[in-house]
């Protein structure tokens, strides 16, 4: 059978991956801390007919080989931890990470996960959760009768609000916002939910204080917007789509050649 057919399917199996990458992108593009995706391929096995270096004569060796490849596959798909840009929400419980770290989260089953996404929330018991409810770590728990609107975080992570009963002028504090960044933060696998998980590819967890030994600072009443670039990928999008469309046409050849084969009987 003629090989080029399926190098031209593997190149159509492999746009394709690149358009899902890409269409994931372009749908997380107003998702709060969400970092893109790029996939990244690399060239099938080869078969040598002949090799560079063989004996040609007593005297002289074959220059250059005879390589035939297979086509493409995908090789990872990485994800690029640039920064968002940062956009002023206004809400108290809202905080960005501008530069390196994640913020610690206790999922339902104890585990922890790491997020960019600061959208968290103050739940019925006074505690610090994310939209799903998951516990913000280390724990931050309002008092009673504390003023939502009062909620304040420095750069440094140290939370504060205002408890009229106690002091209606100056915020007392309630706990410390830590961050974690990781010796290889692509190692990291996503959970969806804005949250990532630790692997033995992404290394153990470094924590520190925000602002301090290399860790990024807090934005208060700001999110980190994602670091899509719309343009970017509707650049990316075409460019799939074209390979796509010569990938069917290697196949449509090959068709036709083997047509003309065929004919040659009549």
């Amino acid at each position: 059978m003629v090989r080029s057919l399926w190098t031209g399917a593997s190149g159509m199996i492999g746009q394709q991956n690149n358009i899902d990458t890409i269409s994931n992108n372009l749908a997380n593009v107003n998702t709060s801390g969400y970092k893109k995706v790029r996939a990244d391929f690399e060239d099938l096995i080869y078969q040598t007919v002949r090799t560079a270096g063989t004996p040609a004569t007593e005297d002289t060796v074959v220059p250059v080989g005879v390589q035939m490849g297979h086509g493409v596959k995908l090789a990872d798909t990485q994800r690029i931890f640039s920064q968002g840009s940062l956009q002023d929400t206004g809400v108290p419980t809202d905080m960005a990470i501008a530069g390196d770290g994640f913020f610690r989260v206790q999922l339902q089953d104890g585990s922890y996960a790491y997020t960019r996404n600061g959208a968290f929330k103050v739940d019925e018991t006074g505690r610090m959760v994310t939209s799903e409810g998951y516990w913000v770590l280390p724990d931050i728990v309002m008092p009673e009768n504390f003023l939502p609107e009062s909620i304040t975080v420095s750069k440094d992570g140290r939370v504060g609000v205002k408890v009229p009963e106690i002091n209606p002028d100056e915020p007392i504090p309630v706990g410390q916002i830590e961050l974690y960044r990781f010796p290889n933060p692509v190692g990291l696998t996503a959970l969806g939910e804005n949250l990532f998980k630790v692997t033995s590819a992404s290394g153990d967890p470094i924590p520190g204080r925000p602002n301090e030994l290399g860790m990024g600072q807090i934005i208060h009443r700001t999110l980190e917007m994602s670091n899509v670039s719309v343009v970017r990928e509707m650049v990316d999008l075409i460019v799939a789509q074209r390979a796509y469309e010569f990938n069917s046409r290697t196949i449509q050849t090959s068709d036709n050649m083997l047509g003309t084969a065929t004919s040659l009987k009549r």
